[in-house]
């Protein structure tokens, strides 16, 4: 069982020592987020309605890490935008809005998708906004596949990733609002040509998944004004307990401790100092602000790998009543989705835990949602790849406004 762990580690390092090449050719790179003063909200933040835009610029979507070549038949605008935060705070959250050049000719007004990305990291220059602008972004290829078809996109930087603070890394009340008010944003900025009542799809895997059914089950109350077709959600760590209990003693230990840091982050009476010893502490320090695709991200992977909570903390916070609150407020399963679900996960997924997920679809199902359900032969890295084909399908069939019934009957 170790040997298949450590096979599965390597593939998903090769894939990040892949991206981390491509970043050693971007010295020319223009300042990271916490070095560009448009990241940083107006203070006092305005009052202004949830997804209002605070301030825009052009911006560029490139796959070339080298030559920043723009993908050909595309505007891309970075925005900061009015959202709000696990504890129903106003906040400002950074994004990219991408929409085609050439005229839409499809059925109805062109489609929105609000795509979450997966597992970034901590420090800001993981923000998407800033990867997309260079080409080193993993989910690129992904994302220029829905503009092929002439959709526009949106995505999220979340929380305090390239704004200021911690990222509320796995925090799905934050992530999924931050998608919401993201579709709400690219919806209202001039020049976008997208209708305040187009169609809305909600895309993501992993961190994304997490973050897409949360936006699918908050939009009926939160944002009830989109127009929502459907949600895609993949590989969706939807019981952050189970995520962490799966994830302790493998090579994946890391993802747990981003988790403890972003939970901290985005509930500060939690207070995850005091938890932590000496080795636990200087780990923090070390990793608070990387990227998990970088030589330090990859150098925190292998350091950490296989050892367990207990190794960096005098108590283990997860077991105590605070903790523990915070986790199931951001466990998913409580309200049903209003608009259908796609939801799909790797049957050995090594990360994120197959039956967790299945859990969460017979949830949403046993409410009466419209779910689903697709189970893939893939671990994680491969199901991602496996399953957009298919999320992208049914997605495109929910905006011609085909009828789906799922297949909550399965068992």
């Amino acid at each position: 069982m170790r040997r298949r762990s450590v096979r599965n580690l390597v593939r998903v390092l090769a894939v990040a020592i892949t991206a981390v090449g491509a970043l050693a050719l971007t010295a020319c790179d223009p300042p990271t987020p916490d070095n560009d003063a448009f990241y940083t909200p107006p203070d006092p933040l305005p009052s202004v309605p949830a997804g209002a835009i605070l301030r825009s610029r052009p911006s560029t979507f490139t796959l070339d890490p080298v030559g920043k070549v723009p993908v050909p038949g595309v505007t891309s605008t970075q925005i900061l935008y009015r959202s709000t935060s696990a504890t129903g705070q106003p906040n400002a959250v950074s994004g990219t809005v991408l929409v085609p050049t050439t005229p839409w000719l499809g059925f109805g007004k062109r489609p929105l998708v609000t795509f979450g990305v997966g597992t970034r990291g901590l420090g800001d220059q993981c923000a998407p906004s800033y990867t997309l602008a260079n080409g080193v972004d993993y989910e690129g290829l992904f994302i220029k596949g829905l503009l092929d078809l002439g959709w526009a996109v949106v995505v999220s930087d979340y929380e305090g990733l390239g704004t200021p603070g911690v990222h509320t890394y796995v925090v799905g009340q934050s992530e999924g609002r931050a998608l919401l008010d993201a579709a709400r944003a690219a919806q209202q900025l001039p020049g976008s040509g997208l209708a305040s009542d187009g169609p809305v799809g909600i895309m993501g895997y992993s961190q994304g998944g997490g973050a897409a059914g949360w936006a699918a089950q908050l939009e009926s109350t939160y944002a009830p004004e989109l127009n929502v077709k459907g949600t895609v959600a993949g590989g969706v760590p939807g019981d952050l307990e189970a995520v962490a209990e799966f994830g302790d003693g493998t090579p994946f230990v890391a993802f747990a401790l981003m988790a403890a840091l972003g939970i901290d982050s985005a509930y500060p009476d939690l207070d995850l100092t005091p938890y932590l010893n000496a080795k636990g502490q200087q780990l923090v320090s070390e990793s608070d602000d990387v990227c998990l695709v970088s030589v330090d991200g990859i150098s925190t992977m292998f350091q950490t790998a296989f050892s367990t909570r207990s190794e960096y903390t005098t108590s283990d916070p997860l077991a105590t009543p605070a903790w523990q609150a915070r986790l199931r407020e951001n466990k998913l399963g409580g309200t049903k989705p209003a608009a259908p679900v796609y939801q799909f996960h790797g049957i050995v997924d090594e990360i994120v835990p197959y039956g967790q997920a299945r859990d969460l679809r017979r949830t949403w199902c046993n409410k009466g949602a419209n779910v689903t359900w697709a189970t893939l032969p893939g671990e994680h890295v491969t199901a991602m790849v496996e399953g957009y084909p298919g999320g992208v399908t049914w997605l495109g069939n929910r905006f011609l406004g085909l009828p789906t019934f799922g297949n909550c009957i399965l068992p």
